[in-house]
């Protein structure tokens, strides 16, 4: 909206409102026209200057008030507006959250006990104040009432003056006369208006004493008010005047106090220090220097703290396979719940779908977690049964005739008979039980005492056959000693080899290097001296390594000569020799001229063989090649004789008519058309420098090609 008003109207016209929808229209008397567009002056409007609006203040936080029990401040605005501030997430929300309702409402509640326990304290000392004022204003009243009482008492005394005066004499007699009558009554009037000043300097001295007295009663109330709240602190905090502590015990104080204040570790100490300068604990060490010492200490032990936290936090929350392993305990209790039924139930849940590539590893785990959960439920089963079987036996109450209708109710109350989960499984045990008991008791002891020759035969049997045993263990033993030793060389074995591996690393780095020259380098080293492998071993291992390093070198300065070639027919004496000469692959391989040009003409011979391979695979994969190619092997028209002339345009076949035969229009694509389709082709164009053996090697792949198979139809 804007702040300049519209213009005012031209002489002559008029604002009316009649239009539709309250619309206004404006109408000129002289000329009887109307129009709902405003008419401008015709001299220019000078704009108004525009109203400027008051400035909003900035709304900023007033008060924060921390909520016991958690991490969360109620702050209060300059606007008056209440808002809630999480600390450590950074959040704010103007409504309560719902985590920390029941905190907020204890923290209200006990705000409104602190004002009415204040309100009841505060009383008795405005009823003191207030008798004292009433008591003031009745002593003004009675001051004032005394000094009206003494003002009309005097005048009282005071003689009345003549009501008539004889004049005998002349008129200059009068006149003396009249002056002293106005003088005497002029003294009169001063002496009543000395005796109102005294009075009223008498009420002024007496107002000034009272107000004394009322700036004395309140000046003990603050005094009183002062000590019983520091009664109060030292009460609570349990403090005595002073305390002789030492440096340390002051410190460890200083810092619980900050941590109870909860003090932040970024902020200075300059932003901090009102926050808990009034607690009495403040002055427990001796001096500034050691208060900020020991605010450093615990700024830096606190941010450590937060830090260990928000660490152990992220990686608990980080951890998506714990949350699905997690889920899976919490939710499938039972071995037959199916994979679809629980994902179907579960696939929107973060626990589920924030772990695993996909459903089929999520599957996997769901399914070992059903095979533990069937073999701890097993494993229950068996010890629920071993643990009833204990019971039966200890019951001593069940013999062979004993009936279980008649034994369960002995059994019920306790624990391992309900561990049994099924009634039908109960009885099955007993009756278990009871044959086992049968059958123990139904072998019989033997019918004489074996013979002293008998005992010795089976003593001697007893010793061959703990003998036999013990040389059965013993060589086991030998067996599973010498695989453990075996096992043990092997991965010394290894571990020696990997160990080598990394000493030949380190040390030799040239690939001109031989095992006579690095021997003395070798030796100086611990990994070498200590090695457990053969000296066959490791010169295995040297002429190894010196192989990497040469093909490393020697890939470098392929990939160089590679630079400067052009073609496969580019010359060596085209190439800039003594530049290739000095690099650093050609000086590591120690490479002159003369062995430069053989590894040069060694490369081309490679990379000719390798572009010759590519060309036959180009000719094998180009399908216009293998098409006509083979369509020009076929004898005859083909198994339909040709494709008919209705099926072809008008003017194609032969005559335009008839029909046309597929085998005459392969003959007729000759090498011209290959060499067409395949010109652009990087290998084919790799041979430009033997156009000749290029197109020989064309017509050899041609001529090589059969005839297509025929389709069979039924």
């Amino acid at each position: 909206m804007s702040a300049f008003g519209p213009p005012p109207l031209p002489a002559g016209w008029t604002e009316h409102i009649g239009g539709p929808g309250g619309q206004p229209y404006y109408y000129h008397s002289a000329s009887q026209q109307s129009t709902y567009v405003r008419p401008l002056p015709a001299f220019p409007v000078i704009p108004a200057p525009p109203i400027p609006q008051p400035q909003k203040k900035k709304e900023k936080p007033l008060l924060k008030t921390p909520i016991p029990g958690t991490e969360w401040l109620r702050v209060k605005t300059t606007g008056g507006n209440t808002f809630y501030t999480h600390k450590g997430r950074k959040e704010s929300f103007w409504v309560i959250p719902e985590d920390i309702k029941e905190a907020v409402e204890k923290l209200e509640n006990a705000e409104a006990h602190e004002a009415e326990q204040a309100k009841l304290q505060q009383m008795p000392q405005e009823g003191e104040v207030s008798r004292i004022e009433r008591e003031m204003e009745v002593e003004v009243k009675r001051i004032k009432a005394e000094v009206q009482e003494l003002v009309k008492r005097k005048k009282r005394e005071e003689p009345e003056p003549l009501d008539e005066v004889v004049i005998t004499k002349k008129a200059r007699v009068e006149e003396e006369e009249d002056a002293e009558v106005g003088s005497e009554a002029e003294d009169e009037d001063e002496s009543e208006e000395e005796w109102q000043k005294e009075a009223e300097e008498q009420l002024a001295a007496e107002a000034e004493e009272e107000r004394q007295k009322r700036e004395e009663v309140r000046l003990a109330r603050e005094v009183e008010e002062a000590s019983a709240r520091k009664a109060q602190e030292k009460q609570r905090l349990n403090m005595p005047d002073r305390v002789d502590l030492s440096l340390d015990e002051a410190k460890a104080l200083f810092k619980t106090l900050l941590r109870e204040k909860d003090i932040n570790p970024l902020h200075p100490w300059d932003t901090s220090l009102p926050l808990f300068v009034s607690d009495p604990r403040y002055v427990l060490l001796p001096s500034v220097s050691a208060r900020r010492e020991a605010f450093d200490e615990y700024c830096r032990d606190r941010a450590r703290e937060l830090r260990e936290q928000n660490v152990k936090k992220e990686k608990a929350e980080a951890n998506p396979k714990e949350e699905f392993e997690r889920l899976l305990r919490e939710e499938v209790k039972s071995t037959r719940t199916a994979w679809h039924d629980f994902r179907r139930a579960w696939k929107k849940d973060r626990r589920f779908y924030g772990w695993g590539r996909d459903d089929r590893e999520r599957e996997k785990s769901f399914k070992d977690h059903l095979k533990e959960l069937g073999e701890k439920k097993r494993a229950a089963a068996k010890k629920a049964e071993e643990d009833f079987f204990v019971l039966l036996r200890k019951s001593g109450t069940i013999g062979s005739d004993s009936v279980w209708k008649d034994v369960k109710r002995k059994l019920s109350d306790d624990p391992r008979y309900d561990a049994v989960g099924s009634s039908s499984l109960r009885e099955e045990l007993f009756n278990t039980f009871l044959k086992a008991r049968g059958s123990l008791s139904s072998i019989s002891k033997p019918d004489k005492p074996w013979s002293s020759e008998a005992l010795d035969d089976r003593q001697d049997k007893r010793k061959r056959a703990l003998k036999e045993r013990e040389e059965k263990v013993r060589a086991q033993r030998g067996r599973t000693v010498t695989e453990i030793e075996q096992c043990r060389l092997g991965l010394r074995e290894e571990e020696g080899e990997r160990e080598f591996r990394t000493l030949l690393t380190d040390a030799i780095r040239d690939p001109q290097s031989t095992w006579d020259g690095a021997l003395h380098q070798l030796e100086s080293d611990p990994r070498f001296t200590n090695s457990p492998l053969p000296r066959d071993q490791q010169l295995h291992l040297f002429h190894s390594h010196i192989s990497q390093l040469r093909a490393k070198h020697l890939n470098n300065l392929h990939a160089l000569l590679s630079a400067h070639t052009s073609s496969l027919a580019t010359p060596f004496s085209m190439l800039p020799v003594e530049s290739i000469a000095k690099s650093l692959p050609a000086t590591k391989l120690g490479l002159d001229d003369r062995s430069l040009e053989k590894e040069f003409n060694k490369w081309q011979r490679e990379r000719t063989h390798e572009a010759r391979k590519a060309f036959d695979e180009m000719l094998a994969e180009n399908a216009f090649v293998e098409f006509w190619g083979r369509l020009g092997k076929m004898g005859g028209e083909g198994v339909d004789g040709g494709v008919a002339a209705e099926d072809l345009g008008e003017d194609e076949g032969e005559g335009f008519g008839g029909k046309v035969d597929m085998k005459v229009l392969a003959k007729n694509v000759d090498l011209a058309d290959v060499v067409k389709t395949l010109k652009n082709e990087k290998r084919y164009i790799m041979f430009e420098h033997v156009p000749e053996e290029r197109e020989r090697w064309i017509r050899d792949h041609l001529s090589g090609l059969s005839a297509p198979k025929l389709s069979v139809h039924v």
